[in-house]
């Protein structure tokens, strides 16, 4: 879509207030702490973690409470899945405690192990109980609560006007629709017209609406905002390991700034600090084990990268992937 005018208003979530109108998502297995911090670096105003369950905040699972650990960060929203109003109420406490500005409650994961309890998207199936939980958190914390939903649970039942008239009743602050149903999960494309109706429905409400879904460019965010009149976007899998997309994102929407892609040793210079950061927060085991996934998205579509994921594979050691990060680089030149 040709750049049709600026758009340098902040975005605004309840008493937080954001520089861009442009968020990165909340993902399983990517929001960690060591891409926070790249993201951060890139000028997000705003990151998520990954989505924490609520029951294993509040039993003291240690590996849960690690998903929280936001020491050294800027701005973090906590996401939470779960569907008791108690045991939310009192994770958000939890996540607070450590440093979240704002608690995002999951009505969108459509993974089997997550729905078959009835949590995440499988919410939208009960938007009563989706007014209980909000309002719950809502009246636990001082921070924003918001919620991250589908556009319905099924084709049939495209219900996310009703949830999210529901969520800002029961005081959420921020309503984010990806434009996908629950039984879609990530396939085909995303439709937009549920989130301009959501759009429609809150305008009088004074909650901030997100869209979410497709956005891969500078050029489909403007899209987005214009087609959908939400005041944000949120970008997802077009982020992993392309942390550009928001300063590129902001940039366009701002005053038409084309700024180019980052070139293949950018890429890969970053991809060795996020090493440095995953070693140094998550230990090198973990972080290795972890890298070999992430530094396959950094070199997706440069000449060899397939040699190079099938190498880091294979590698067990923190100096031993940088070495080979090292030798594509020189390859490259």
């Amino acid at each position: 879509m040709p750049f049709s005018g600026g758009s340098n208003l902040p975005l605004t979530i309840g008493n937080v207030e954001l520089s861009t109108p442009v968020l990165p998502a909340p993902m399983a297995g990517v929001s960690d702490k060591p891409f926070r911090l790249i993201l951060a670096e890139f000028g997000c105003p705003l990151v998520y973690t990954e989505m924490v369950s609520a029951k294993g905040l509040v039993y003291g699972s240690r590996a849960t409470l690690k998903m929280i650990d936001l020491a050294g960060e800027g701005n973090v929203a906590v996401q939470l899945f779960g569907r008791e109003p108690e045991i939310l109420a009192r994770a958000a406490k939890t996540a607070v405690e450590r440093g979240a500005v704002l608690i995002d409650l999951n009505l969108g994961c459509p993974m089997p192990k997550v729905v078959k309890n009835g949590e995440g998207a499988a919410l939208m199936q009960e938007p009563s109980l989706v007014g209980e939980l909000v309002a719950a958190v809502a009246a636990a914390v001082a921070v924003p609560v918001t919620v991250k939903m589908r556009s319905g649970w099924d084709g049939a039942s495209r219900n996310a006007v009703q949830v999210a008239l529901v969520a800002a009743r029961a005081r959420a602050k921020a309503v984010t629709v990806h434009g996908r149903t629950a039984v879609q999960r990530y396939a085909g494309r995303a439709e937009w017209d549920t989130i301009r109706q959501v759009a429609v429905a809150l305008s009088s409400q004074g909650v901030s609406v997100i869209g979410n879904g497709d956005v891969a460019s500078p050029e489909d965010a403007s899209r987005m905002l214009a087609e959908t009149g939400c005041q944000g976007v949120m970008v997802g899998r077009a982020a992993m390991s392309n942390p550009w997309i928001f300063p590129r994102i902001s940039a366009y929407l701002r005053d038409g700034t084309w700024l180019d892609p980052p070139s293949p040793s950018e890429r890969l210079a970053v991809a060795r600090r996020h090493l440095d950061q995953a070693v140094h927060w998550e230990g090198e085991e973990r972080a290795v084990r972890q890298m070999r996934k992430v530094i396959g998205w950094y070199v997706k579509g440069l000449p060899g990268a397939a040699a190079l994921r099938q190498e880091v594979s294979q590698i067990r050691e923190a100096e031993a992937m940088r070495q080979a990060l090292h030798r594509y680089a020189t390859r490259l030149h």
